[in-house]
């Protein structure tokens, strides 16, 4: 599989925020989002076999000193996520997560919602926990998301709205509540874009988002990403 890195980290998004977590981020990604804080991922990565990825992982998860938590895995983190780019786009992911799985790992796949999540067409197996974003209005990837996820998606996955203004988050207020979607997953979190550091693309204040959540009375998580503030300004490995 093509790979552009394999790190461990605190687990920045999500209902598993704050959680020590080891990535691994597959190379290439079919769309192009205006505020996309990975492009780096797109191109370039090294090629691994399976067997490599998974010594890695086994590498960074380790316990160190024989502290293992919890006791008697042999490990201090059980907590994997596979994304990109989008990690779907290589079929090897599917094969990683089951590995990973049988090995008594937590395993995540976060992806764009483009591609069809469902365990019949992608091969994933159940027990991962799916993060799937849908693409509001100012991403340029708008209406790219496939409606058959909604019923791929059970109570442990998440969805994802990155918010980008006011327009997307009334998107994501609207498609919520048509599709029930507090009711169909996890969690509902919804996350402000950061403003591009070299002026690409403006962000959207967490403050508004907040408030206008509030306002709304809507069942979502805020989701800030919490490796930008711990390492702000740091790109790769976080």
């Amino acid at each position: 599989m093509l790979v552009t890195e394999i790190f461990r980290s605190i687990q920045g998004e999500g209902t598993r925020a704050g959680l020590p977590c080891v990535f691994v981020r597959l190379t290439g990604c079919n769309l192009r989002c205006v505020w996309c804080d990975t492009a780096y991922a797109f191109y370039g990565g090294e090629k691994k076999t399976l067997e490599e990825v998974l010594r890695e992982v086994h590498s960074l998860a380790a316990a160190p000193n024989g502290n293992a938590c919890p006791p008697g895995s042999g490990r201090a983190i059980d907590l994997v996520e596979i994304t990109g780019g989008e990690p779907l786009l290589q079929p090897e992911a599917v094969s990683l997560s089951a590995k990973l799985l049988a090995e008594g790992y937590t395993v995540m796949i976060e992806t764009s919602g483009e591609r069809f999540v469902g365990p019949e067409a992608s091969g994933l197996p159940r027990e991962v926990v799916k993060i799937v974003d849908v693409k509001c209005p100012d991403s340029g990837e708008f209406g790219k998301f496939d409606k058959r996820n909604l019923e791929a998606v059970d109570g442990k996955d998440e969805i994802k709205f990155v918010l980008a203004s006011r327009r997307d988050f009334e998107f994501a207020r609207d498609f919520t509540r048509e599709h029930r979607l507090a009711g169909r997953v996890r969690q509902v979190i919804f996350s402000p874009v950061h403003a591009d550091p070299a002026g690409g693309w403006p962000g959207l204040e967490s403050r508004a988002l907040a408030q206008w959540i509030l306002e709304e009375g809507l069942p979502v998580r805020l989701g800030l990403q919490l490796h930008k503030f711990i390492w702000p300004g740091v790109e790769r490995g976080v």
